[in-house]
């Protein structure tokens, strides 16, 4: 095996070559998805589906088969519905044990959270939906302040501890409801259970991967990630390249790879890894994110190795879109307005090369 081959397993892992009929179905494949840049992630889902639209992604969100939550690494994610519980109590719990000098700066103590957990309770009950600023309201009337990050905060851990989740947005405002009403058929799993699980689906989703690579997706333990590998000892297969390990699903999938992907901002094919050197060379690496600034652009990907970024606007239901590769790329100017006119339609807008 070499880095082309992983890169392009990687890309028929992911479903990026070869789709899925529903939002639903690709996001429980991938495990969880990073989601904190909402437009972009809504791409993300599109990109691995047959003939999508946002309405598509949006639906499956206002039908609560996906959830948008603070899952992993304390960062935001889409997870399916059902499996939003028992991922946070697997994930979030070890970012919400090492939280406390950050929550201790902002003054939030254990009695003001137990009062903010009440305050939105009593205040959601019933199915009712409140956006960011009502929550804040609630609290600031209450007397607790939410300024200077201790809002986001106070959100940032309810959301860990399951008592909320978002909701559809309206329009550009975040909503937030009760996890428990919201998702009516919550999966429970033990510890061992929820490890098994997420480690069989990162690999088989995102595999040739290592356990590094999982460790750093998951925010999990090495020692966990080792164990959950175990686990799962019969359902995944690795591979070696020179020292390292690679771990996937028993039975690689094949499809035909396709040419060229636009892939979005924070897209796992790039994100879900601690090691990126299959899909992208070392000069290129900051140009997506530049300045390693956390702000990582869409990128343009062919044969498996991103080859540039692009951007895009939408003005008047007009379509605009700017393409910065890295070396040239003339040869693939069919392949890359083939997949634009994909993007347009995903978005509803009109799109002339």
């Amino acid at each position: 095996m070499n880095y082309h081959d992983i890169a392009t397993q990687r890309l028929i892992n992911q479903h990026i070559a070869g789709k899925n009929d529903s939002a639903e179905a690709v996001v429980k494949w991938m495990g969880a998805m990073q989601a904190q840049d909402y437009y972009q992630s809504l791409w993300a889902i599109g990109v691995r589906l047959n003939s999508p639209t946002v309405a598509d992604v949006e639906t499956a969100i206002a039908e609560a088969k996906i959830v948008r939550t603070w899952t992993q690494r304390g960062t935001i994610h889409f997870v399916s519905a059902e499996d939003t519980k028992w991922m946070l109590k697997l994930c979030a719990s070890r970012i919400v044990a090492g939280h406390g000098r950050r929550m201790a700066q902002l003054a939030l103590t254990d009695d003001i959270m137990t009062r903010c957990e009440k305050l939105v309770v009593t205040a959601m009950t019933g199915g009712k939906i409140l956006t960011r600023a009502d929550i804040f309201a609630l609290f600031e009337n209450a007397g607790i302040s939410t300024e200077g990050q201790r809002g986001y905060h106070i959100l940032w851990h309810l959301a860990h501890l399951g008592v909320i989740c978002m909701a559809p947005m309206k329009g550009k405002e975040q909503t937030f409801v009760l996890l428990e009403e919201w998702v009516t058929n919550l999966r429970e799993l033990s510890h061992d259970e929820a490890l098994t699980e997420l480690v069989y689906r990162y690999f088989a989703s995102h595999g040739p991967a290592t356990d590094h690579d999982f460790a750093r997706w998951s925010g999990l333990t090495l020692t966990d990630t080792r164990m959950g590998i175990k686990n799962n000892d019969t359902r995944l297969q690795s591979v070696k390249m020179g020292d390292t390990t690679y771990w996937m699903g028993s039975t690689p999938l094949q499809v035909d790879v396709g040419q060229v992907y636009l892939l979005p901002g924070y897209d796992e094919y790039f994100i879900g890894y601690q090691d990126r050197q299959a899909i992208i060379a070392d000069e290129h690496a900051q140009k997506v994110v530049p300045g390693n600034n956390g702000v990582f652009q869409p990128m343009i990907v062919a044969d498996g190795q991103v080859v540039g970024i692009w951007k895009h606007k939408i003005k008047r239901n007009a379509l605009e879109m700017n393409f910065y590769p890295f070396t040239t790329i003339d040869h693939l100017a069919d392949s890359i307005n083939a997949q634009a006119k994909s993007f347009a339609h995903f978005m509803g807008a009109d799109f002339s090369s």
